[in-house]
């Protein structure tokens, strides 16, 4: 993993631990990302089972998402939050 994937890696993993309900379109908006970025990540993260998608009703009859941080997903943030500080200090 690059430095510059565990910069993008570890502001998803913030903004998806800070606030699950959080739409990939906001996530791209607030990073400078586009969505088609922002997507390729999360799929990334979920794949390697770090956080997980939960679906839910809405009242609206929408389905809604959520993202929860596995315990493998809160043990990687804080192993990336260490390089990244790490890096951020260099």
């Amino acid at each position: 993993m690059g430095n510059n994937s565990i910069d993008q890696y570890y502001k998803i993993l913030n903004i998806l631990e800070e606030n699950p309900d959080c739409s990939q379109r906001k996530i791209a908006s607030k990073l400078g990302y586009s969505l088609g970025k922002v997507n390729y990540l999360i799929s990334s993260l979920i794949e390697k089972k770090l956080p997980k998608l939960l679906k839910f009703m809405k009242s609206d009859n929408k389905l809604g998402y959520r993202y929860m941080l596995t315990p493998e997903g809160i043990k990687q943030k804080y192993r990336i939050t260490k390089v990244f500080l790490k890096m951020k200090m260099e």
